[in-house]
């Protein structure tokens, strides 16, 4: 019995992680979609009226709005075969807590990329670290998080690897005493949906935003710019 796919628009920013989440898993189940990206610093009337946050993304499905990265990822996995979440209930669970754990990182690299003074820089630095610590006592398996199957977890972490595609480049040693989850980082940005998430243009605006900040981060030199594992 076929399975008839509501009309999706996903409304978008180019350098959001929480939107790459969504179109890692729109490729991944190979949902028919479409994609609007939005200036962030200046978000349309329409945009505002729709998204009850203001933030990016939010999901048009048919006349109805969805909005939070974790509610559309799931809502996508649900309505079409081969699901991505475990079907045992404490299994998926799980990943939704280390899900969570995931959107702690990307805030904590938020801070990372804004600090401004160089001990702060450094205590950021010492932060993200102790949270891959932690990650590399939970993996157990390879090359993805719950083993040779890709799941929702995987296209949750996928965005954070891909900022250290840059940050790497400033020998800040971040994956040192963590190899599994190295390896597991290497492993997503090879994934063809996480690789198709972003725009050509990805890195460029990256490094601009990054430029943008006026932070101990930008102003380290030999910055960069690579496609290289994107």
């Amino acid at each position: 019995m076929s399975i008839e796919i509501p009309t999706l628009k996903l409304i978008s920013h180019t350098l959001c992680p929480y939107v790459q989440r969504s179109i890692i898993t729109l490729l991944e189940k190979q949902i028919s979609h479409e994609r609007q990206y939005i200036d962030l610093a200046n978000k349309p009337a329409w945009f505002l009226q729709r998204s009850p946050l203001g933030k990016v993304p939010i999901l048009l499905v048919d006349e109805a709005v969805l909005f939070e990265s974790a509610v559309i990822c799931e809502y996508l996995d649900e309505i079409t075969p081969s699901a991505l979440h475990p079907a045992d209930a404490l299994t998926k669970a799980v990943h939704r807590s280390w899900i969570e754990f995931g959107s702690t990182i990307l805030t904590k690299i938020a801070a990372f990329y804004s600090a401004i003074d160089e001990e702060v820089f450094e205590t950021k630095r010492l932060n993200l670290i102790n949270s891959f610590q932690i990650l590399e006592e939970q993996l157990h398996a390879s090359p993805y998080f719950a083993g040779d199957s890709f799941s929702l977890i995987d296209a949750v972490y996928a965005p954070i690897f891909r900022y250290f595609v840059v940050f790497e480049r400033y020998h800040l040693k971040f994956f040192d005493q963590t190899p599994k989850v190295k390896a597991w980082g290497e492993a997503l940005l090879q994934r063809p949906s996480v690789q198709a998430a972003v725009t050509d243009d990805y890195f460029e605006l990256l490094h601009e935003f990054l430029q943008r900040k006026n932070s101990v981060l930008s102003k380290l030199s030999n910055i960069g710019l690579t496609n290289s594992g994107s």
